[in-house]
């Protein structure tokens, strides 16, 4: 799925085996890959190699990557013990074929066809794998969701998207039995799941040993855990007593102040028209004020697909999904959900208000595909020596295809939206929207190193996103769930963010009157999605 992702198509027909023997094989070719590594390309005295030879970067970055790779694969946090991985890796091997015309249709539904068919034969692997294997509630919880939005698409979305062009009548036949069968695989899947045996919470958590390998050799994070979380929580205090000030300044309360940016949404007939428009005026700050070099790589938005439609809201189904690094565009497609039927007027009412200008603003066009991800994205993708800069950030079936891509995606997603703040193009309301969405990552950073190192239950993690950020008992239980199941992800939206304004301060005081925000952007940027601590000792050289 990755390769398909990423734009690499020689695998478009295959599944991944996570057999017992298949990840046996697998581990043995990714220890014999770090050895051969560490042989050609070992990690050197100073930063100064990193920068003289390109190639011992990414052996260095590779290297991470295997080793965490082969603690996930002997843990219980990888695919002998997460079952919603096998689900989101099924699907996803049918929806990353259907979502993106890389190839003729033709060429795509037989792809589609082969996988299919490999599908009862991958979750059959799961059986043995996973084995008698206890798993957590909210896990399974996840996956059986995921196979209720499988049923749905291998059903209504697969007779939907061959249904939408004109194909070869044999081939589009075997597509639609390979589906049934498929559908089939995944409802017994289902069964099989209900039957496993309940792990406590507590097997929710990697314990700090893995942790801090994802810290270290993931994040390139050279600060302990105690240090970050004492860090954090301090950040954590002062940000969430400055939301009740600034709520204040504009409004009674944060909750007020929801209402007031629910209230403000686009009418109806102009819902999907309010993205455009916003992306145009994000463009337009940003280039009139000069803050980045911002490529000519247009986003359309656009509503979901009629054949993923409906799956979507059953699976890790994302708006923006990043462009495959190794296919051409000229123009890219952002997802959204259309509107209910109009005469649905309490539906329609609802869903503007989620979609309403400062969620519009903020998360899907600054965060996501204007200044934040798209940019990043475009330059990672062109500009990035490493190789492995390039593709670490891509969207792939569950996260991204490497860990050490998250604090610059994330990172510099979260940063961007701060700094149009700073520039003045958010609204005092869209600025308190902000200020809480920056309290929010702070208590999941919280939660992320607490809940990992077993000093919070899972309980008292969802207690605290409900007590102390505001949020809904389902959004705080379902942020918990995704902490415990990839650990060491949270954090990196603050260790990103906060990495890149220090850096920012450290080199505008170093280099002086040399010094410029869109050079320091654009030197940023142009390490690709390579983690920001290292991105900032190889620039602080």
């Amino acid at each position: 799925m990755n390769a398909t992702f990423t734009g690499v198509h020689e695998y478009d027909e295959h599944l991944p085996d996570w057999s017992v023997a298949g990840m046996s094989a697998m581990n043995a070719e990714m220890r014999a890959i770090a050895r051969d590594l560490s042989i050609q390309h070992p990690t050197p005295t100073s930063v100064r190699g990193y920068i003289d030879d390109v190639n011992v970067l990414d052996a260095e970055l590779a290297r991470g990557f295997l080793e965490i790779q082969l603690a996930e694969n002997a843990g219980s946090h990888g695919v002998r013990g997460n079952p919603a991985l096998w689900t989101g890796e099924a699907l996803f091997a049918i929806i990353s074929l259907m979502i993106r015309d890389f190839a003729p249709m033709n060429e795509r539904i037989l792809s589609a066809t082969r996988r299919l068919e490999a599908i009862p034969g991958f979750l059959a692997g799961a059986y043995e794998t996973v084995g008698d294997a206890s798993i957590p509630l909210a896990w399974t919880a996840k996956a059986l969701r995921e196979c209720d939005g499988g049923a749905i698409l291998l059903e209504r979305g697969i007779d939907r998207w061959i249904d939408s062009a004109t194909s070869v009548p044999a081939r589009d036949a075997r597509c639609r039995i390979a589906a049934a069968r498929a559908k089939v695989a995944v409802l017994q899947f289902a069964e099989w799941l209900r039957t496993r045996p309940v792990a406590p919470e507590s097997a929710m958590t990697c314990g700090p040993e893995l942790y801090d390998l994802l810290l270290t050799r993931g994040h390139h994070c050279v600060r302990s855990r105690d240090d970050l979380l004492a860090d954090v929580h301090d950040a954590f205090r002062r940000e969430r007593s400055r939301l009740d000030v600034m709520a204040l300044e504009v409004s009674e309360s944060w909750r007020a102040v929801q209402q007031t940016l629910a209230a403000d949404h686009p009418a109806p007939s102009k819902y999907l028209d309010a993205f455009a428009r916003t992306w145009t005026a994000c463009h337009a700050r940003a280039t009139s004020d000069d803050v980045v070099t911002w490529p000519d790589w247009p986003i359309r938005y656009t509503y979901f697909p009629g054949w993923t439609r409906d799956t979507a809201p059953y699976l890790y189904y994302l708006n923006y999904r990043s462009p495959a690094p190794f296919d051409p565009y000229t123009e890219y497609d952002y997802v959204v959900p259309p509107l209910p039927p109009i005469e649905s007027t309490d539906a329609v009412e609802q869903h503007l208000r989620a979609w309403n200008h400062s969620v519009i603003k903020l998360n899907h066009v600054v965060h996501h595909g204007g200044v934040g991800h798209h940019v990043q994205n475009w330059h990672a993708y062109h500009r990035a020596p490493s190789h492995v800069g390039q593709i670490a950030a891509v969207d792939c079936a569950s996260r991204i295809g490497m860990f050490c891509g998250g604090t610059m995606a994330e990172g510099w997603a979260c940063y961007a939206t701060g700094m149009l703040e700073e520039r003045g193009f958010l609204s005092p309301f869209e600025r308190v929207a902000e200020q809480h969405s920056r309290v929010r990552f702070l208590a999941r950073a919280i939660v992320d190193i607490e809940l990992h190192q077993r000093s919070m239950s899972f309980s008292d993690a969802v207690q605290f996103y409900a007590e102390r950020v505001g949020m809904p008992a389902d959004a705080a239980k379902g942020e918990a769930v995704k902490n415990s199941m990839f650990p060491c992800t949270a954090i990196m939206y603050w260790l990103g963010t906060q990495g890149i304004l220090d850096l920012r301060e450290t080199l505008r005081a170093r280099r002086g009157a040399g010094w410029s925000l869109k050079a320091f952007h654009d030197e940023l940027l142009g390490h690709g999605s390579i983690p920001v601590a290292l991105a900032a000792r190889l620039m602080s050289v």
